[in-house]
């Protein structure tokens, strides 16, 4: 069965409106917010041994971000949806993310990919799986990272 490619552009429309709400809510220390994008059964990966399984566990992630950082700039571009189902898809997209810290201490700035895969439920698009992969850091408060990989 064909898919009106009208239909097609709406649904990525919404694909994208949820990785944009998610660096908005996250910029505007939104916890709460950022939790409704996510599936029960989420799985996140934001570096080696910094992430969650489901959920509830992925909402403790997210305890006292607002203590942590003054402000943050998430900045996401070149967003690639690759369907799978009529209800699955496969994104990518790169971010620039700036950080303001709390204490004292140089600004931190994170270039990388997400690379999420996200499902339709109950008539909304969520996110199932969310990884960040680092392509750099300057003066960022997370040493290990989730490298990207490439060719040689």
């Amino acid at each position: 069965m064909t898919v009106d490619p009208v239909i097609r552009i709406a649904e990525e429309r919404e694909i994208e409106r949820i990785v944009f709400d998610y660096a908005y809510y996250l910029d505007m220390n939104m916890p709460e917010k950022m939790i409704e994008l996510f599936t029960e059964e989420c799985e996140v990966s934001y570096a080696p041994n910094f992430g969650a399984t489901g959920i509830e566990a992925y909402a403790k992630t997210l305890d006292g971000i607002g203590t942590f950082f003054r402000a943050t700039s998430h900045h996401v571009s070149n967003i690639v949806i690759d369907w799978v189902s009529d209800t699955e898809v496969v994104l990518r997209a790169a971010v620039l993310a700036i950080h303001r810290y709390t204490k004292d201490r140089p600004d931190g700035i994170l270039y990388g990919q997400y690379h999420d895969v996200i499902v339709k439920r109950d008539g909304q698009w969520k996110f199932k799986r969310r990884i960040l992969k680092t392509t750099m850091t300057t003066d960022y408060h997370v040493k290990a990272s989730n490298p990207i990989g490439r060719l040689e």
